[in-house]
């Protein structure tokens, strides 16, 4: 990927080989090949495209994405394909199914002439994540062009990517909807950082704050690279190879089988958390005197907004215009224990008191769009995560960044898992977005000999990632199957152990 690719096309291509692995073009070619299939049974006809965006897997930068922070993620193969045939017409209508139909129904809607659809997003239907994108793209070509007429759509999807698992489901589903609803309604190549963006905005229509970072792994990744992404001051990505060692990196991929919707547990879980963050930069901020510029944040401030504030505004001049973005960001850390002294949390009333406004006027601000269930908000906490995690995520890439000697490859590899287990501590007793059961996988994988183990994605649940020596990856499934899976699901088969157990190369983002 070169520094410029972001804002090249979403690739166009007739081979599979470009998007899979050798190993996975059989099973792969019979996916596709009964997709259209399955199309032509339903709708009469053949497909005009097929859009595809893939799940991801976040090494690491844990919860730090609605803060502005850089993450570094990598597509996984699992991924949503949707085959779409599109028509005039003056009423612009959508029929919509899945290939799983048993459990996800079929839909008609139709379009409005103004493209604005009524999405509740109370009702988890699965749907809304293709409204979502319908959405979000006719409003960007509409931005253009007024004067487009949205096309009636045929819509087939399938999806393997486990929903609830911490893979990023979602966000494939609306970066794939978004992708067929732009190349359906407009001549012009769909850029990939104007798809990112468009899909950030568009995931939150179905009642999430959305950072950012599902989206433009789903989208930038390219086969073979993680990817980091950073968004202040503006979206950005490049790919970040990694070194040839021996033993060669690989990461496993483990799946607790607690589901994790972050959407239907927002209120709790995911939302709450987006909200504590803003909160904690607001208070912050109010107490230092510091005014916070509108960000691209999901509610218009960040933490990484306070940080530029605080050394705009307190720390212009030398010796801390010189320091690095580690040392900033650790100075941080104690401004968050000098400021945000209570462990126990905060009160609606104590955060509107620093703020200098009512109660009521902190909830409409803050958790009127995405309502929230909390009666004290762990300021001080969420803030030492993000600026921790922050931390780590500069210490990982350096590592990745600086040549090794051959015989320092294990002292690399020590490192590199070092950190991600202090991700693992982080979101555990910190962030609190751990579960017993992502706790165990991740201890059960460091005994089989992992360097480093923690949770990815939202948490509560889902999967975990591991970096494991490649002499290592069948020790690691055997105990994981021993001590986890045959325990807790006696009678799982032999299909959904595999299923459960991956071992992942970075793979390929967004196509059609």
């Amino acid at each position: 990927m070169s520094p410029h690719s972001i804002h090249e096309p979403v690739p166009i291509t007739k081979s599979l080989d470009f998007v899979y692995e050798a190993a996975s073009l059989p099973s792969q070619r019979k996916r596709w090949d009964a997709l259209r299939t399955r199309f032509s049974s339903l709708y009469g006809k053949e497909p005009d495209f097929v859009a595809r965006s893939p799940g991801r897997v976040n090494i690491i930068g844990e919860h730090i994405d609605y803060s502005l922070y850089e993450v570094l993620p990598m597509a996984i193969e699992a991924d949503v394909i949707i085959a779409i045939a599109t028509s005039a017409a003056q009423e612009a209508k959508v029929a919509i199914s899945n290939v799983n139909s048993q459990k996800f129904k079929s839909n008609e809607f139709i379009i409005p002439a103004d493209g604005e659809l009524d999405i509740d997003a109370s009702t988890h239907e699965w749907t809304n994540y293709f409204k979502a994108g319908v959405q979000g793209a006719l409003g960007l070509i509409k931005a253009g062009d007024a004067s487009v007429t949205p096309r009636s759509m045929c819509v087939l999807v399938d999806g393997n990517v486990p929903s609830g698992g911490g893979l990023s489901s979602s966000a494939a589903f609306v970066c794939a909807s978004a992708l067929a609803v732009l190349h359906a309604n407009r001549p012009e190549p769909v850029s990939k950082k104007e798809l990112v963006e468009l899909a950030i905005v568009s995931e939150r229509a179905v009642g999430v704050n959305s950072g950012g970072m599902d989206q433009a792994a789903s989208v930038f990744s390219v086969r073979g690279d993680a990817v980091s992404v950073s968004f202040s001051p503006e979206l950005h990505a490049e790919p970040i190879a990694f070194p040839s060692t021996e033993p060669p990196i690989t990461f496993m991929i483990a799946q607790s089988f607690v589901a994790a919707d972050k959407h239907v547990t927002a209120p709790e879980c995911y939302n709450l958390r987006v909200v504590e963050c803003t909160l904690a930069a607001e208070f912050i901020a109010s107490h230092l005197g510091l005014y916070l510029d509108s960000d691209s944040a999901p509610l218009g401030q960040s933490l990484r907004g306070l940080q530029n504030a605080y050394y705009t505004n307190r720390y212009a001049t030398p010796p801390t215009s010189s320091w690095s973005e580690e040392e900033k960001l650790d100075h941080m850390v104690g401004v968050v224990k000098k400021t945000l002294w209570d462990i126990k949390g905060y009160t609606r009333e104590s955060i509107a008191a620093q703020l200098k406004i009512q109660v009521p006027e902190l909830e409409e601000r803050y958790m009127t769009k995405f309502p929230v269930r909390a009666s004290n908000f762990m300021l001080r906490q969420r803030a030492l995560h993000v600026f921790q995690e922050a931390i780590r995520v500069t210490r990982f890439k350096a590592l990745l960044n600086t040549p090794h000697p051959e015989d320092g490859h294990d002292d690399l590899l020590q490192s590199l898992g070092a950190l991600m287990n202090e991700t693992q501590t982080s979101c555990r007793e910190i962030y609190e977005c751990s579960c017993p059961e992502l706790d165990q996988l991740c201890t059960i994988a460091r005994e089989a000999g992992a360097y480093g183990s923690r949770l990815t994605g939202a948490g509560w649940g889902g999967c975990t990632v591991h970096l494991v020596p490649m002499g290592k990856v069948d020790g690691v499934r055997r105990a994981w199957e021993e001590k986890y899976y045959r325990v807790k699901f006696p009678d799982i088969s032999d299909e959904k152990l595999a299923e459960a157990m991956v071992a992942s190369e970075p793979g390929q983002g967004s196509v059609m």
